[in-house]
C-alpha cells in the first residue's frame, strides 16, 4: 500500500510542475518575493507537507490543556467572551469619569485607564518639569482625591480596572485599593491589571523613573502584597505592544516580553516567592498588528513557549501558572493621519487576529487616534467593532477556528523557532535586564524599524494612502481638544489637597516610607499605601523613593 505522504508528494510536485510554473510564466508577479510584514518567506500553497500531523497531540493538543496552543480554556468564548476595553483618560479625573460611564453604558466591559506623561513619570501637576503636559495623553492622578473623582459611581466589586501606569505602578494600584476600601468593596473582589512592566520602558517607551534592581524591587514587593490582598489582581502584564509599537518583528515581540517574563519570574523566586504563588496572576499585552496570520500564529506561538518555559524551567506545578493570559491592542503605530476612515478597516482586521489567535482581553482603537485623542463618537465605533465580531460574525463559536491550518501552524512553528534563538541569545547575555543593559534589545528593535521604514520609502510596502491610492484631503476638524486651562484647574486642585489634609499624618507615612525604601527588608507597599490613604501626592511619594534609588540613565545604544 502506496505511503499516503509519497502520494501527496508526488501530486505535489505533478501540480507545481504542470500547473503552477506554467501559470506563473504567464504573466508578471506582484512582486520578486513574498513574506510577511517581519519577513519571514511565504510559499505559493501549504499543504499536510508543511507540517507534521504526529505532532498534533504534543505541538496542539486541545483548548484549556497544556501546551495552551489552542487556547487557555476549554470552550474559549463559548463560556465567556473577551473583556472589550476602551483605553481612555484625558484631562481632569472628572472629564475621564464621564467617558468611562459612558462606555460602560455603551457595553464595555472594563475600563482600561491612560495616564498622562507626568503621571506616568511620578510628577505632580504643579511641578516645573509637567509644564504643558498636564492631561495631555491621559488623565492627570497627583493624589487619592483625583482616583476617587475617576472612580466615581464605578461598581469595582463588578467593573476591572487596568491600568498602564510602570514606574509608580505600586502607587496608582493603592490608589485604586483605597478607593475600594472607601467604597466598602471587599478587596476579593476588587479586580483588574497594572502594566507594571519596568522592562520594556528601558528597551522600546521611556516612562521610567529609578534604575532596574530597585525598580525590580517595587515589583516583586507589588507581587507578593497582591498574593496576600489581591488575589483577583494581575499583578503586572508584560508587554510586547510598545515592543512591536517602537518597530519590532513578531518574533521579537514574543521573545523580548517573553524575556522580561522570565526575568520577572526569577526576580520574584530570588526575593523568597514560591513560583506557584504568583505566577497565575501574571499576564501579558500583545500588538495586533497589520499581517493577519502572521498575528493570529504569533498569540499560538507565545502562547505554547511560554507554557513550556513555566511548566519546564521553572518547574511550576499549578496549570493556571503554564497558561499565557493576555490582552491584546490593536497597532497604533499603524493609524494614518491620512485618509484616517482607513483605520477603521486596519482596527477591524487586527482585533479579528486576536480574537482568532485566543486573546482575554481587547483593546480597538479609535479611527482618529493618529490626529488627537479619541472622539466620543470614535471611541463608541471602536467599542462596536468588537461587539459586531463577537455577536455577528461567528468567529467566536468555537475554539481556534483556525487551527490546523497549514499555513497558520507552520507560521506558528516558524515563530516559536526563532523567538527561542532570541531567547538563547538573551539568556547567553545573562538575561534580560543585562540584554537591555548592553543595548541589545534596542538595537534589535532599531534595526528593525529602519528595515520596516526602508521598505516602505521605497514603496516596497504599501501603506494605503500613504505611499499608495492618494488623494488631495481637507483637514480633519472634528477632533477632540483638551482645554488649556485644565493644567490651571489641576494644579490649584493638588494645592487644595495639600491645604486641606492632615500634614502631620502624610509627614508620619513618609518617614515610613524613607525608612523602608532605606532598608531591604520591609514590603514598600504598606508605607506607600499608608501614604496614599494620608493624601500624600505622587510627586512627594516618588521624590522619597529617588532619595534611595536614584534615577535611571540610559545607555548610548547608536
Amino acid at each position: 500500500m502506496a505511503d499516503p505522504q509519497d502520494e501527496l508528494l508526488r501530486a505535489y510536485r505533478d501540480w507545481e510542475t504542470t500547473v503552477l510554473k506554467p501559470f506563473s510564466s504567464k504573466g508578471k508577479a506582484q512582486q520578486s518575493t513574498f513574506e510577511t510584514i517581519s519577513e519571514i518567506p511565504v510559499e505559493a500553497l501549504y499543504t499536510p507537507l508543511d507540517w507534521d500531523p504526529s505532532q498534533y497531540v504534543p505541538k496542539l493538543g486541545f483548548p484549556g490543556v497544556y501546551p495552551y496552543t489552542r487556547g487557555i480554556y476549554p470552550t474559549m468564548y463559548r463560556g465567556r467572551l473577551w473583556t472589550m476595553r476602551q483605553y481612555a483618560g484625558f484631562g481632569t479625573a472628572e472629564e475621564s469619569n464621564q467617558r468611562y460611564r459612558y462606555l460602560l453604558d455603551q457595553g464595555q466591559t472594563g475600563l482600561s485607564v491612560a495616564f498622562d506623561l507626568p503621571t506616568q513619570m511620578g510628577y505632580d501637576s504643579d511641578d516645573p518639569v509637567a509644564d504643558g503636559e498636564v492631561g495631555k495623553v491621559g488623565v492627570a492622578i497627583d493624589s487619592l482625591a483625583d482616583m476617587e473623582i475617576l472612580l466615581a459611581e464605578i461598581p469595582l466589586d463588578r467593573v476591572s480596572v487596568s491600568m498602564t501606569i510602570n514606574a509608580p505602578a505600586a502607587i496608582l494600584l493603592l490608589m485604586v485599593v483605597a478607593v475600594a476600601q472607601k467604597q466598602q468593596v471587599s478587596l476579593s473582589k476588587l479586580s483588574g491589571t497594572i502594566q507594571n512592566d519596568i522592562l520594556k520602558e528601558y528597551a522600546a517607551r521611556g516612562t521610567y523613573i529609578f534604575p532596574p534592581k530597585p525598580s525590580m524591587r517595587l515589583i516583586t514587593d507589588t507581587f507578593q502584597w497582591c498574593a496576600k490582598n489581591l488575589p483577583s489582581w494581575n499583578t503586572i502584564s508584560i508587554s510586547g505592544y510598545h515592543i512591536r509599537e517602537a518597530g519590532s518583528t513578531a518574533a521579537q515581540e514574543i521573545a523580548f516580553t517573553l524575556a522580561n517574563g522570565i526575568a520577572y519570574v526569577k526576580a520574584a523566586i530570588a526575593a523568597g516567592l514560591h513560583v506557584d504563588s504568583f505566577a497565575p496572576r501574571l499576564s501579558f499585552f500583545f500588538n495586533a498588528h497589520s499581517d493577519f496570520f502572521e498575528e493570529v500564529a504569533k498569540f499560538r506561538a507565545a502562547r505554547r513557549l511560554w507554557a513550556d518555559i513555566m511548566k519546564q524551567r521553572f518547574q511550576a506545578q499549578d496549570p493556571r501558572s503554564w497558561q499565557l493570559r493576555f490582552h491584546t491592542q490593536t497597532a497604533g503605530s499603524t493609524l494614518t493621519a491620512q485618509q484616517p476612515d482607513n483605520n477603521v478597516v486596519r482596527v477591524t482586521l487586527q482585533a479579528l487576529s486576536a480574537v482568532l489567535g485566543g486573546t482575554q482581553s481587547l483593546h480597538t482603537n479609535s479611527k482618529d487616534e493618529a490626529l488627537a485623542l479619541p472622539t466620543e463618537a470614535s471611541a463608541r465605533l471602536a467599542l462596536r467593532t468588537q461587539q459586531v465580531i463577537a455577536y455577528e460574525s461567528g468567529v467566536a463559536i468555537t475554539a481556534d477556528p483556525l487551527g490546523g491550518s497549514y499555513y497558520v501552524e507552520t507560521l506558528t512553528d516558524h515563530l516559536e523557532n526563532a523567538a527561542r534563538q532570541y531567547l538563547q541569545r538573551i539568556d547567553d547575555m545573562g538575561g534580560a535586564v543585562e540584554a537591555i543593559e548592553q543595548g541589545y534589545v534596542q538595537r534589535e528593535i532599531q534595526e528593525a524599524a529602519w528595515r520596516f521604514q526602508q521598505k516602505v520609502e521605497r514603496n516596497q510596502q504599501t501603506i494605503v494612502g500613504v505611499n499608495r491610492f492618494v488623494v488631495d484631503e481637507e483637514a480633519n476638524r472634528d477632533l477632540l481638544r483638551v482645554d488649556a486651562e485644565l493644567q490651571k484647574r489641576q494644579m490649584a486642585k493638588v494645592a487644595s489637597v495639600r491645604a486641606g489634609r492632615d500634614q502631620a499624618a502624610v509627614e508620619a507615612a513618609l518617614a515610613w516610607l524613607d525608612r523602608a525604601a532605606g532598608g531591604r527588608q520591609e514590603n514598600l507597599l504598606d508605607p506607600l499605601l499608608a501614604a496614599v490613604q494620608a493624601y500624600a501626592t505622587l510627586g512627594e511619594m516618588v521624590r522619597v523613593l529617588k532619595g534611595h534609588f536614584g534615577k535611571y540613565h540610559p545607555p548610548s545604544v547608536l
